[in-house]
Order: C-alpha cells, then structure tokens, then sequence
C-alpha cells in the first residue's frame, strides 16, 4: 500500500510542491496556518484537509513540512496541537523549510523520542523549481530514511543529494543560499555599472552569461532584471533570514564569511526601505540607490 502523505504549508513554495506530489499520484492531507488556502488546495486537487499539524501526522506516514523560518517548524512540530502529538512509531517526518541547523537537530532529537525519524531536505531552485518540479534538494539524516523518501523528493526536484547526518541539509543549504545571494549582487553591481556606461542591460546580460561570468541567476532572473518587476518568487526579506543562519553557522565553526555579511546588510536595508516582500533579484535596486537616482531602465 502506497504510503500517507501529509503536507504542511502551501506558500509559495510549498504549493507547487505539494501539487507536484499529486500529480505523481500521492494522496495528500494538508494543512496550512491560513486555512482558507488550504480549503482552496484541497477543492482544487482532491487532498484531504486537515485542521492542525497534529491531525495531519494522525493520518499520514510522511509529513513534510515547508515554512519559513526555525520559529515556524518548532511551533508546527513541537508546538500545541503540533506533529509531535500525532506523529506514530514509524513514521518519518521531512522538514524541506531552510532553518538552523541546531534547531534541525533538536527537532530530530525529539522525533527519535516518538519511535519515528527525520530528514532535514531544504530546497533551492525557486518558485519556478518548485512549479517546474526541478529543485535541487539537500538532504540530512540516516541514509535509509533517505531512499524512503527519495520517491517524494523525485517528484519535487531534479537534484537530490544526501549530503550528511542530521542537520547537514541545512549547513549545506545555507552555503547555497551565500553563493546565490553573492551572485545576485554581483550581476546587480555588474547591470548599473554597464548601464551607466550607456550600454543596454539585455546585452550586459547576454555576453556575461557566454563566458565564465555566466551563472544561473543571470537565467532564472534575466526578466525580474531586465523588467523590473520584483514581484516575489523568494522574498529578500526570506533570504536576509537565510544568511543570518549562514553567519551563525560561521561563528559556530569558525568560519570568516566577510562578503556575506555586507550582503546581509544589504537585505536588511531592502526591509529598512520597504523591499522586504520584493524579489531578492530587487538587491539591484541597492545598488542603484547607492549609485544615484538613476536606473538600469
């Protein structure tokens, strides 16, 4: 008999990821904080719907969850009402949210205690992966949790790698989330620079994504960059948040991290003007606003 599958948080995201394991055949229970976009799930694709974390572990062997931020996961988890008071012996419990890697390793903790287990599987790949069904997903955890699950994560993404023990997922998200958000600043550097140059940011674009400059971000982002229009498929709100986690893991283990750490401070002045809620591509408008009132347009 196939496996249960429960699923907690239909973001932006989460919604698509969730669709994707019905389209792969999996009968999903769902539950989301605003339940009103559940309700709306369910109606649109035939999954059972749920009223608290609780009564989705109740009746499902896998809960996946997909939330924002550690504070989120405890409370969904381990919370009143939450997964822990629900979850059986057996059951496996993956937390595809990018969180602590120390509260990663808690929660683990206190699934062991319930006779049942946990990956931590945070994803990179964007709204668009998670439409796509292409993510890249990292995974911590036992290795014979893992293969569990791998069906599951086959029909979410592309690029599935176990990539250690418990909480490895997340110190391996966290260097993702660094490299992406280095990347962004830099081709926004790049864009107002060659635009002030008087040449046309398509071309900018064009030419360094044919040499060794070339990256994903240049691809996934060209429209947000060219058109501006910063409407979110990640928060940077979300991604100041993912490298306050990098900075943590840097001051546990030792590691200077001195370029994140100005790009952290970039995101935070997105939220200090209002840009929080914007795409992290709108970084570009940073650079922009540093550089005078003008624009890439």
């Amino acid at each position: 008999m196939p496996e249960r599958i429960g699923f907690i948080g239909l973001g932006i995201m989460g919604w698509p990821m969730a669709e994707n394991l019905v389209q792969a055949g999996y009968d999903l229970t769902v539950h989301n904080r605003t339940h009103s976009k559940a309700q709306r799930f369910a109606e649109k694709t035939g999954a059972q719907l749920a009223h608290s974390p609780k009564e989705v572990a109740e009746s499902s062997d896998v809960v996946i969850t997909m939330l924002p931020d550690s504070p989120d996961v405890q409370s969904v988890v381990a919370g009143e009402g939450g997964v822990l008071e629900g979850i059986r012996e057996g059951a496996l419990l993956i937390d595809m949210s990018t969180i602590s890697p120390v509260v990663t390793r808690e929660l683990a903790s206190e699934v062991k205690k319930k006779g049942a287990s946990m990956l931590d599987a945070p994803v990179s790949g964007g709204d668009v992966g998670a439409r796509e069904g292409t993510l890249s997903i990292m995974v911590g955890g036992e290795e014979e949790d893992f293969e569990r699950a791998r069906p599951l994560f086959e029909a979410m993404g592309k690029t599935i790698t176990h990539v250690g023990p418990s909480g490895a997922g997340q110190v391996v998200k966290a260097a993702n989330q660094i490299v992406v958000a280095l990347s962004i600043e830099a081709v926004s550097e790049a864009l107002v620079l060659g635009s002030r140059g008087g040449v046309a940011p398509e071309k900018i674009l064009d030419v360094l994504s044919g040499g060794l400059a070339g990256n994903r971000v240049m691809e996934v982002k060209r429209e947000k960059f060219l058109s501006r229009s910063f409407e979110p498929g990640f928060r940077a709100e979300l991604h100041h948040k993912d490298l306050g986690i990098a900075l943590a893991a840097g001051r546990e283990y030792g590691v200077a991290l001195p370029v994140t750490a100005l790009v952290d401070q970039m995101l935070l002045s997105m939220k200090k003007k209002g840009w929080g809620g914007e795409d992290h591509s709108a970084l570009l408008r940073v650079i922009e606003d540093l550089s005078g009132d003008g624009t890439t347009e």
